[in-house]
């Protein structure tokens, strides 16, 4: 039995230490918050609850957290969480007022809808494009998801999207890709509707289209595939599941814990030392923070190699982050809405440079932002106080909180007050009648420590890549969504799944089969 510290509280850290107490170990959870989730939160006013923090609104790999929760115990994930398929999976309003529903996991359906709606043939581009997305996930699944990353990590700095003439592990052609996947878009999807359909799934997960590999296919393809589901409390059920889960079998939390220090002994970790002087002995110590974080736990650099450009503590710092619009609304849900809502920008070019820059300069800071706002109405009654209310999020992905959206305001608040503004307007062709039944509003903006997580791709010299859940120190793994496989509530799961098998299994272990 080892004494396994983690440090954080997250989905990615509670996977860990749920499969490693399984394991018969000892596992201590130490967060310097107030409660657990990390990035799945949960805001409530006046009866009305509504998600926050900056990761996804629904659940697209529910398989991943199944096998967590048969690993961990007899009771299957659905037995903790009431899981739901959203359908349809998501409603489109473009900029030229067209607008389209796609159903949830039916490729013959998602053809249907977009030839209905945008023409003859634009659902055999959009179907022709998924198939070639799938060809990249077949080829980067393992390695991205399932398996520790490989020590010879640069050969996935190759794009595997297949329509992409290239070289090398994943491909055939000549040379290595620089397609981009706005490139890809246009080239092969040619309609700006279905342009701006695939484009908004990179803006979800926080990337730059203009600038992300043609491997972020995988991004639709995964949705479109495996399906939206919704947990019933929101996703912050889950991690309230997870959380109950962890101290069933064992494992002890101590919150309002900071961890100041990472102790080393003898070349290895060998415990933590806390704000208040307490220092806890460990075996092993898992760090399920950032990797800016962890290297100010360890005083001493990074706990990988100073030029390994997946730990760039200056990357990590200019990731744009979600802001959060909360609005309380009085009347009942209509029958039939749409459970999730993309109002397209009608500037996708302004958006991207307002949120990304242009390439050469961080976001430039002004009052013209009319980001892509997600809307989220679930069909959920813990959300509202009752039936003749209902709670309405809005969300988009926004400038780092350290350029806030308009700069000539008095403050950062004013800022995201003005931005919630706008995104309001927006909402309203997705909620008709929403002004007058708007009974208050709360603005959420992002932490400036938490950018929208999103998972690792392949490609771009391996620039999207995560830092490895082993680092250079022996005995200190890194877990949650700033490491391999990166983030969201599958991918951090996955992560914490990695951690344990190399803990249990060793560190020369491939991944499970």
């Amino acid at each position: 039995m080892a004494r396994i510290v983690v440090i954080g509280a997250g989905t990615g850290a509670m996977a860990a230490a749920a499969r490693l107490a399984v394991a018969g170990h000892r596992v201590a959870v130490f967060e310097r918050g107030a409660t657990h989730g990390g990035a799945m939160r949960r805001f409530t006013r006046d009866g009305f609850a509504f998600d926050s923090g900056p990761g996804p609104a629904l659940l697209h790999l529910p398989a991943v957290l199944r096998d967590l929760f048969v690993k961990t115990g007899r009771e299957p994930l659905e037995s903790c969480v009431e899981l739901s398929q959203v359908d349809p999976a998501s409603r489109h309003h473009f900029a030229d007022g067209t607008a389209v529903s796609l159903p949830n996991a039916s490729r013959a359906g998602v053809i249907e809808a977009l030839d209905g709606a945008l023409g003859d043939g634009s659902g055999e581009r959009w179907s022709a494009f998924v198939n070639r997305a799938r060809e990249a996930w077949d080829a980067t699944r393992r390695p991205l998801l399932e398996e520790p990353l490989w020590p010879d990590w640069r050969v996935l700095g190759r794009d595997p999207y297949p329509a992409v003439r290239r070289r090398g592990l994943f491909g055939r052609g000549k040379g290595p890709t620089t397609a981009t996947l706005a490139e890809v878009a246009r080239r092969e999807l040619a309609d700006p509707r279905l342009v701006a359909l695939l484009e908004s799934h990179a803006l979800a997960y926080g990337f730059d289209p203009r600038a992300v590999p043609a491997s972020a296919a995988v991004l639709p393809y995964m949705e479109q595939t495996f399906g939206s589901w919704y947990p019933r409390g929101g996703m912050r059920a889950l991690a309230d599941a997870l959380f109950a889960r962890c101290t069933a079998r064992k494992v002890e939390f101590t919150f309002g814990a900071e961890v100041t220090r990472i102790v080393e002994k003898d070349g290895r970790a060998a415990g933590i030392e806390l704000a208040d002087g307490t220092l806890t002995d460990a075996d092993v110590v898992i760090a399920g923070v950032s990797p800016g974080r962890l290297a100010e736990l360890l005083r001493d650099g990074l706990p990988w190699g100073a030029d390994d450009v997946r730990a760039d503590p200056v990357r990590e710092a200019r990731a744009p982050g979600r802001l959060t619009v909360a609005l309380a609304l009085d009347g009942p849900r209509p029958q039939g809405a749409a459970h999730r809502t993309v109002v397209h920008a009608a500037d996708r070019a302004a958006e991207l440079t307002a949120v990304f820059g242009d390439g050469n300069s961080a976001a430039p800071q002004g009052p013209d932002l009319r980001p892509t706002v997600t809307v989220l109405r679930p069909d959920d009654p813990t959300t509202r106080p009752d039936d003749a209310h209902e709670a309405v999020t809005l969300t988009a992905t926004v400038p780092a909180p350290e350029g806030p959206p308009e700069a000539s305001l008095a403050s950062p608040a004013a800022a995201f007050e003005a931005l919630a503004e706008r995104m309001t307007e927006s909402a309203e062709v997705a909620v008709p009648g929403l002004r007058e039944r708007l009974l208050w509003r709360e603005v959420l903006p992002p932490a400036a420590d938490e950018p929208v997580p999103g998972p690792a791709l392949a490609g771009a010299g391996g620039h999207y890549l995560r830092p490895g859940n082993r680092t250079r120190i022996p005995g200190l793994y890194a877990v949650g969504g700033g490491s391999h496989p990166g983030g969201g509530p599958a991918h951090a799961g996955m992560s914490g799944a990695i951690v344990a098998g190399l803990i249990v299994n060793g560190d020369d272990w491939r991944g499970s089969s």
